[in-house]
């Protein structure tokens, strides 16, 4: 998965492509595009050329944006966060048409097509996966009615500094889980609950390690050993916490950036054998 941010980076479709091209199973995905950065048909055509260009194994992401400081190097209006969830919903109901290969006529409050063209028939149908993640209410909300794969993420700062790191405590989570359950209805059992684990200690001691990072996170070292943002513990212990989270809060699809995939391993090979 490849995420979507300016600097010195691998752009996400390139990277997609190349990573699928080099393997006959692996699925890939964008983790998450920021709608803000494209026009909807110009993204729609970017999903569709990568669904095609993997033969069909590509997760498509997408969100309202959160991080301001981008928005301001590029010279970009970083709108409330009101607004940035309205122009998602938008241009979601566009790509969603634009991916079934039909043009598309749209009167909408951000966003006016007329007889677009600009994506076409995806090898998914009728979509690839939507992944659409967030903290709020009205994100969580928009995710549970339209996506395929949910990530559960805390709440991001509505001065786009960052995201609220105490609104990452297993309760928070509960509240969350709750929240999408009922706005999804009848479509929460075909939803799969996704989230991005910000970092994987490896070690005998827990509640020393916890104890370490205390100063980073709004939560006491209980608290943070119970988050389902962090992984704190020998790779065994790490395994049991994965399954516990699944159990609690239906959370079966787990990310972990790169630079912890050396200490993840061990954890794969113990969920393995307990599968």
């Amino acid at each position: 998965m490849v995420s979507d941010h300016f600097g010195a980076r691998m752009s996400v479709a390139p990277a997609l492509v190349l990573a699928a091209q080099a393997t006959e199973r692996m699925r890939v995905g964008s983790f998450v595009y920021d709608n803000d950065f494209r026009h909807p048909g110009l993204l729609a055509q970017e999903a569709a050329t990568i669904d095609l260009l993997t033969d069909g194994r590509f997760d498509f992401g997408i969100g309202a944006g959160w991080l301001r400081s981008e928005y301001d190097a590029a010279g970009l209006d970083f709108a409330p966060g009101k607004v940035r969830v309205e122009r998602l919903a938008e241009s979601i109901q566009v790509i969603k048409i634009l991916m079934v290969g039909s043009p598309v006529t749209y009167e909408g409050k951000h966003y006016r097509l007329k007889g677009l063209t600009a994506g076409f028939k995806t090898v998914q149908q009728p979509h690839p996966p939507f992944i659409i993640g967030g903290g709020g209410p009205r994100l969580l909300t928009l995710a549970a009615t339209e996506a395929d794969i949910v990530s559960i993420m805390p709440r991001s700062k509505g001065d786009g500094g960052g995201l609220e790191d105490a609104d990452a405590s297993a309760e928070s989570f509960d509240r969350k889980v709750a929240l999408i359950r009922q706005a999804a209805g009848d479509r929460f059992e075909r939803l799969e609950l996704n989230t991005l684990v910000q970092d994987v200690i490896v070690t005998d001691e827990r509640r020393q390690a916890a104890e370490s990072i205390g100063h980073e996170w709004q939560m006491s070292p209980a608290e943070l050993l119970e988050s389902p943002l962090l992984l704190i513990g020998s790779p065994g212990q790490l395994a049991d916490q994965l399954i516990a989270r699944r159990e609690r809060f239906g959370i079966s699809y787990v990310s972990i950036f790169e630079r912890h995939m050396p200490g993840f391993i061990q954890v794969m090979e113990r969920l393995r054998l307990q599968a």
